[in-house]
């Protein structure tokens, strides 16, 4: 009996932690998606700056979140909690990337994005006003929560449908470079992607065909921009592109 205590403890303080973990990688998803809303509205504000600034300081935010997890995790294996929090990270992954790319039109990598997850007590011990008490053990040590590969590779994966978002909408605004800088990058990415191919995790694969969706909307907007735009009022072309895109979903369902 005494034996089975101490089991039934350990397992309640393991699913315990399991949904505190959850409740997080939810908050992270959250904030993060709010970010993306945000920056998706740097194609028609007039200041892009203010808009960035605003975006790190939502991003700080979810890195707080981020550090609670690093916090739950000390000392324990974190892939096996790492179901509780890959819809959180891939999220956060998603919006890092994001707002790199409406910077400097390239792709953030797996370490930089790492590296941003490195937290000293100095920085946030004023922020958390109740530690934990393996917080008070690592008064002067550091924490860091490591994104996976897998992550990772799913957040760029995502990354693709809000730069074809952000391609329609700079468009139906009078831009007309950014769809094809997006579609440069889009291909590199599509590249990439199927290197890996089948032998990657099945969740890669599955993400794969969205890419491949993505990339045919933001070339159909290339091409027409290409060929007719000279023809359509700038005023009416998120109108066009709009319903050319409703053609290919349409299309793509009957396949």
């Amino acid at each position: 009996m005494l034996a089975f205590k101490s089991f039934q403890q350990e397992l309640d303080a393991r699913h315990d932690k399991y949904e505190r973990l959850v409740k997080l990688s939810r908050d992270i998803t959250v904030e993060s998606k709010r970010t993306i809303f945000l920056l998706h509205r740097i194609t028609s504000a007039p200041d892009m700056e203010e808009i960035l600034t605003e975006s790190e300081i939502k991003l700080d935010g979810v890195r707080q979140k981020i550090l609670q997890v690093a916090q739950e995790l000390s000392g324990e294996d974190m892939h096996q909690f790492h179901r509780a929090i890959t819809t959180g990270l891939q999220e956060y992954v998603e919006a890092v990337s994001f707002q790199h790319f409406i910077k400097t039109r390239s792709l953030i990598s797996m370490d930089e994005i790492n590296k941003q997850l490195i937290f000293t007590t100095e920085e946030y011990g004023k922020e958390n006003k109740t530690p934990s008490s393996d917080a008070q053990d690592k008064q002067f040590g550091t924490w860091r929560l490591k994104i996976t590969p897998v992550d990772y590779l799913l957040g760029v994966a995502d990354l693709t449908g809000e730069l074809m978002r952000m391609c329609i909408n700079s468009v139906g605004n009078g831009d007309i470079d950014t769809p094809f800088e997006v579609s440069q990058f889009l291909r590199q990415v599509y590249d990439g992607f199927s290197f890996i191919g089948n032998t990657g995790p099945y969740e890669v694969s599955k993400k794969l065909y969205t890419l491949k969706q993505s990339l045919a909307k933001v070339e159909n907007a290339c091409y027409a921009l290409k060929v007719r735009g000279s023809e359509i009022p700038k005023h009416m072309l998120a109108d066009v592109f709009s319903v050319k895109t409703e053609m290919i979903d349409q299309e793509e369902g009957i396949s």
